[in-house]
């Protein structure tokens, strides 16, 4: 039994209460080069002990910022929940990102995991992941790490899903946080695509913003989450891209379609252009229905999602621009919006698969009153014909993920990350 530990300079506030957080203070941050790492980053296999040089690495100052941080209130979660209610299933385009407005003031990732780490010193180490290399990138362009992960909404984890074998303390926002922050801080993603989540303005927006990321949220319609007391807002699709790696071209927000009915499931699509290639692609990320005997509805929404994705796409002045699609599609590889997205006319293929004829045998591992589940939901798409996949994240033991599943003091999540290197390929009249 790991005790409930106060909070670290990260956010120092009572979420509930205040607007305002403060990193704190680097100034006694090694100099570069100087540190040591701690076990806990040693156990995680950080993306710091590979090649992190060039443009895949966020450069910013060593002062910590002032974030602000509004609290979702109930007129927030009104305003929110209306504005969603009132999307249709057409594309509503953007050409900017929340907040991007507002330049923050950089920290260091570096210091930001250390303070993570001494938050959770006293949990033990999240499961140690190695990346499998599936081959050596043939082009001399920096690859494009991407991230996808339902972090599951502390609304959810705290009041609806069940978490039996998860003790509460686990559970905890003002440590669980830290759990996601460290996980997401240790791979350094370029991209990073997720669900569930229902603290976006008030943690992960100024967070990540500060990391040097620029972000979009789009919540559900009607959130599950709103009807647990003391939620913090609907949850929904977050999407964070790199500043320094990517210009952001459009930003669109869809309303999921199924049998000509709007859904309450939604995703969020990014054009971007990479800063070094100049090459233009898409990522969107989603989140489809749950449930099983919904399998034809997802498979539906799929089909939408698809044909939305065309459009977005149809619209580029190059017709060959590549695509990804991150989620948690609820759906196991035999899932009919599986094979949808296997047979596409847009020439999609799953990272993971291609280590193998399979998917992993398990992305979500979980125990509640109805039973033990285990299975793969989630997924990151690619088009074949736009990039490569040079490696992926490998999924934790059994042993490693323990006895009572997920989540739980060291993992804060029912589902595990999903983490994939990417390169451009190289297109033809860029070879002559």
């Amino acid at each position: 039994m790991f005790p409930v530990k106060r909070c670290s300079s990260l956010i120092q506030r009572d979420l509930a209460a205040l607007c305002l957080s403060s990193l704190g203070s680097a100034q006694n941050q090694p100099a570069s080069g100087q540190h040591a790492l701690s076990p806990r980053f040693l156990h995680a296999g950080s993306r710091c002990g590979e090649s992190c040089t060039g443009p895949r690495e966020l450069h910013t100052s060593r002062s910590s910022p002032l974030l602000q941080a509004c609290q979702m209130g109930s007129s927030s979660v009104r305003f929110f929940s209306s504005l969603a209610q009132s999307l249709s299933s057409a594309p509503l385009e953007h050409t900017h990102t929340d907040a991007e407005e507002c330049e923050p003031e950089p920290v260091d990732p570096e210091t930001l995991l250390r303070q993570c780490e001494e938050v959770l010193r006293k949990r033990p180490p999240r499961p140690n992941r190695e990346f499998i290399r599936t081959r050596t990138s043939a082009t001399h362009d920096p690859q494009i790490r991407v991230m996808q992960w339902n972090i599951l909404a502390q609304a959810l984890g705290e009041g609806k899903d069940g978490f039996v074998r998860c003790p509460m303390e686990a559970l905890v926002w003002s440590e669980r946080k830290y759990l996601i922050l460290e996980e997401i801080l240790t791979y350094r993603p370029d991209i990073v695509c997720l669900q569930e989540v229902d603290h976006y303005y008030d943690t992960f927006q100024p967070v990540m913003a500060s990391l040097g990321y620029q972000s979009s949220f789009c919540p559900k319609p009607c959130s599950p989450c709103l009807d647990v007391s003391g939620n913090n807002g609907p949850d929904g699709c977050a999407l964070f891209f790199s500043r320094e790696r990517f210009r952001l071209l459009h930003i669109n927000h869809l309303r999921l379609s199924a049998m000509a009915l709007k859904t309450n499931q939604v995703a969020v699509v990014a054009t971007l252009q990479c800063r070094v290639t100049g090459r233009v692609f898409c990522v969107a990320v989603t989140h489809l229905k749950a449930r099983s005997g919904w399998e034809t509805f997802r498979g539906a929404q799929g089909a939408n999602l698809l044909q939305q994705l065309k459009a977005i796409l149809s619209a580029q002045q190059d017709e060959n621009v590549p695509l990804f699609v991150c989620g948690d599609f609820n759906a196991e590889p035999g899932e009919e919006v599986y094979r949808r997205f296997m047979n596409s006319p847009l020439g999609l293929d799953s990272a993971y698969r291609t280590l193998s004829s399979a998917e992993p045998s398990y992305t979500t591992w979980k125990i509640r009153p109805s039973g033990e589940s285990c299975t793969t939901l989630d997924y990151v798409w690619f088009s074949r014909h736009g990039f490569s996949v040079d490696g992926v994240l490998s999924m934790p033991s059994e042993e490693q993920i323990g006895p009572d599943r997920l989540p739980s003091y060291h993992y804060p999540s029912d589902h595990l990350s999903l983490v994939c290197d990417f390169s451009f390929i190289q297109e033809p009249h860029r070879l002559m």
